[in-house]
């Protein structure tokens, strides 16, 4: 069985010395401290678990800066909203699989070892069903082994263009199912993909579908994860309000399910009640902040939540950057701006590095539904490691590596990557990076030509 040995390593219990993982197929099956090395060990300095991507939009790396000029009038999440749809009109299956593997190369690079693909783009540019329902999703697939990221792929239900079942524009059109189409879809991902990724589903939002949908939806899940954006926007909330009586977050927990497998992707705006109630379902609170901050969506309630007990990951979703470090960062920024103060989200007495780091290695392998986010026994082997003979690393050590990285270097100082067992990333890079890369900036011509 492979043995990586680490001279310290973030265990449950803490910064240890001298760390052997015993991996046995995609997992740890034993973890020793003050261990010597033996032969035959694989040798690093710093080990840590590496971080689950909770929401993702594989597509959307594609038009990264695209939308970074201003229009006629004031800018919105609303307006970006209407580009990309155009944009989504014109990718086929081989250029979704060509950014996915690009993508996920580079989430690998980034930190990440496994990611949640919040999957709408279903259908061909017309709005016609691929003979393979699934045609789509399996490309995403096809991307993530090819590359060794692990995957829960998520099928999301979309179905209208706002609430109360309003019906979906011309725009939304690769978007669309109803509930037995979706559930045909869904099977096909499960016979499919499903025998290497985690599947679960994603209802869209409570603008794109229907509470009746929403429970057909949610009864197909199984044990699988669920998925949903909600109160991403000001609007978003006057709408629900209007429709439904009560603010989003409010009206989901009272109408759904709402517990441990499931994550509410942004959650962003949501007064007190809704926050302790959050965070007792259990359920995770999705965050994206570097995507929040790009559409100007808001600032998640992060001192609140956390005091409740809430449980948080985070995501790359509209990919326009890829950070894990830079997500942390963009987190513990946005607070400080809001409230004035510095280590907001840090646990009292602790180092905010690692408090945001555990927290969300944690909660990210919750939302995708697998067995990882520490360095323990049964865990998936998603494990990281890092060049601590940087100069920026010199005389740190332990929690002032973690800060160091988060908040003074960035993505640079990522060395290796395992995901399920596998080394994919090594001195910092992916095997396959050139080729991927080349593939990649072939698609990005033609689509930008066109």
């Amino acid at each position: 069985m492979p043995k990586l040995h680490f001279e310290r390593a973030l265990t449950p219990g803490g910064w240890r010395s001298n760390v052997r993982l015993t991996l046995e197929a995609d997992r740890i099956v034993a973890v020793e401290s003050d261990a010597p090395t033996r032969d035959g060990d694989e040798r690093h300095a710093l080990g840590l678990p590496a971080v689950c991507n909770l929401h993702s939009h594989v597509f959307q790396r594609a038009m990264a800066g695209l939308a970074e000029a201003r229009g006629a009038s004031a800018d919105s999440f609303w307006t970006w909203r209407e580009m990309m749809y155009r944009f989504a009109l014109r990718m086929t299956p081989e250029d979704v699989e060509a950014v996915a593997e690009q993508l996920f190369v580079e989430m690998l690079e980034a930190g990440f070892g496994a990611v949640a693909e919040f999957h709408y783009l279903h259908h061909a540019s017309n709005g016609a069903r691929y003979d393979n329902p699934a045609e789509m999703a399996d490309r995403i697939a096809a991307a993530a082994n090819g590359v060794g990221i692990g995957l829960t792929l998520l099928p999301v239900f979309y179905a209208h263009s706002g609430f109360g079942g309003a019906p979906p524009h011309p725009g939304q059109r690769r978007f669309i199912n109803d509930v037995d189409s979706f559930a045909r879809l869904l099977a096909r991902c499960r016979d499919g993909v499903g025998k290497t990724a985690v599947v679960g589903v994603a209802p869209h939002s409570l603008r794109a579908a229907t509470p009746d949908e929403i429970d057909a939806i949610v009864s197909l899940a199984g044990t699988g994860p669920i998925h949903i954006h909600i109160a991403e926007q000001v609007r978003e909330v006057e709408e629900c309000v209007a429709w439904g009586g009560a603010r989003p977050v409010r009206w989901l927990l009272d109408h759904a399910p709402v517990d441990s497998n499931w994550c509410l992707v942004h959650a962003t705006h949501m007064d007190s009640s809704e926050i302790a109630a959050l965070a007792e379902s259990r359920a995770v609170a999705g965050l994206c902040p570097i995507t929040e901050a790009n559409l100007g969506d808001g600032v998640f309630p992060a001192p609140s939540y956390l005091a409740a007990g809430g449980a948080f990951g985070v995501g790359t979703d509209s990919n326009v950057e890829i950070g894990l470090a830079a997500e942390l960062r963009m987190l513990e920024y946005s607070q400080r701006l809001v409230h004035r103060s510095r280590n907001v989200l840090a646990l009292p007495g602790a180092s905010t590095g690692r408090s945001l780091f555990e927290a969300v290695a944690v909660g990210g392998a919750q939302a995708l539904g697998r067995p990882s986010g520490r360095l323990a026994p049964g865990a998936v082997a998603d494990i990281l490691s890092l060049h601590v003979d940087s100069p920026l690393l010199a005389g740190r050590a332990d929690d002032a590596l973690l800060d160091t990285w988060i908040f003074g270097a960035g993505r640079g100082l990522v060395d290796c990557v395992w995901s399920g067992g596998a080394r994919v990333v090594s001195d910092g890079r992916h095997a396959r990076r050139e080729p991927i890369l080349a593939r990649f900036a072939a698609v990005m011509r033609r689509l930008l030509a066109d």
